[in-house]
């Protein structure tokens, strides 16, 4: 084969590819042009490659057909416009997804640990849990050194650090279905025990004032992310029309969605614990502070997540993130 005389016969087809694919807003007829020049120029590059892979003629029809390929089939969004979808509809869809089941664990949640604190408070036998040195001494002293024994920005980063654990626990294991109530079981009961003692101790106050800072919007992380992972559960107990691995699948991606979007929201949580609850401020101020926090998300979830749910995102992974959807029936 002559390499020479092959282009100078195909040369200015080469060139015509080269015009079209940089056209910003081709016609009808120049983007079928284009398809034809892509096709037949990759034919002639295979033909080239054949006797000259190595060449300089190879690399720059290479070259060509990168440009066309990335004309014709188009490229990713932007990354600040992936980025700015996914926090503005992608991930208020995904925790909407979950608003209700989360509000149902997190009233079940309160009524375990209120019926623990109860009991804790008003029944006898706590004396054989601890005593009443103990008692008095967490009331007087432990429960409030807690958030103030170490600096604030190491101890919010041991609060998120230890919040994410559990909830990549219930996230994680939320699939077997027993995980999730056992770990929302095992923190209903330790705050019920410590809201027991305190309020037995006439430290009612001391409690609330410490708990409610940060406790609204850690706690709903932790409700959230137990939501979540029943979801994953559900899906394979009742996939609907969809086939089991499909189904998990699904549920899947959308968890590591809420996954990423309970990073975020656990961070938060563990600033206003690390800064907000032991600070000199009100604790009426930090009680609002926590308040707003808590209203700030339920404000992203219920608005943005509702339009963007109406709006068909259901807080799965992009198609093309996801890969091959199955087709059933």
């Amino acid at each position: 084969m002559d390499i020479d005389a092959f282009v100078a016969v195909h040369q200015g087809e080469w060139d015509r590819l080269a015009e079209l694919s940089s056209r910003t807003r081709p016609t009808a007829d120049e983007a079928d042009e284009l398809l034809r020049l892509y096709q037949r120029t990759s034919t002639h590059l295979s033909m080239i490659q054949a006797h000259d892979p190595g060449g300089a003629v190879a690399a720059g029809l290479s070259a060509r057909l990168g440009r066309a390929r990335g004309r014709l089939t188009g490229g990713g969004d932007n990354l600040l416009v992936s980025i700015a979808r996914f926090v503005m509809q992608v991930l208020p869809a995904a925790f909407h997804r979950v608003a209700v089941p989360t509000v149902v664990i997190g009233a079940l949640f309160l009524l375990v640990s209120g019926a623990f604190a109860l009991w804790t408070q008003h029944h006898p036998q706590i004396e054989l849990l601890m005593s009443d040195e103990a008692r008095a001494a967490y009331a007087r002293d432990d429960f409030v050194d807690y958030y103030s024994d170490h600096p604030n920005a190491s101890f919010a980063a041991q609060v998120w650090t230890n919040n994410a654990w559990i909830a990549a626990q219930e996230v994680a294991l939320g699939v077997t279905g027993v995980w999730v109530p056992a770990v929302l079981l095992v923190n209903a009961q330790g705050l019920g025990v410590s809201a027991g003692v305190m309020f037995e101790q006439g430290e009612a106050w001391t409690f609330w004032a410490h708990i409610l800072p940060h406790g609204l919007m850690e706690l709903t992380a932790v409700f959230v992310a137990g939501a979540a992972g029943l979801r994953i559960f559900w899906a394979w107990v009742s996939p609907g029309r969809r086939r089991r691995l499909t189904a998990l699948a699904e549920e899947g991606r959308r968890l590591i969605t809420v996954a990423i979007g309970l990073t975020a929201v656990l961070l938060v949580s563990g600033v206003v614990e690390g800064f907000v609850t032991p600070s000199d401020l009100p604790a009426a101020v930090k009680i609002l502070i926590g308040a707003a926090v808590l209203a700030g998300y339920w404000t992203y979830t219920l608005v943005l997540g509702g339009r963007a749910r109406r709006a068909g995102i259901t807080g799965d992974l992009a198609r093309y993130d996801s890969g091959a959807h199955e087709l059933t029936a």
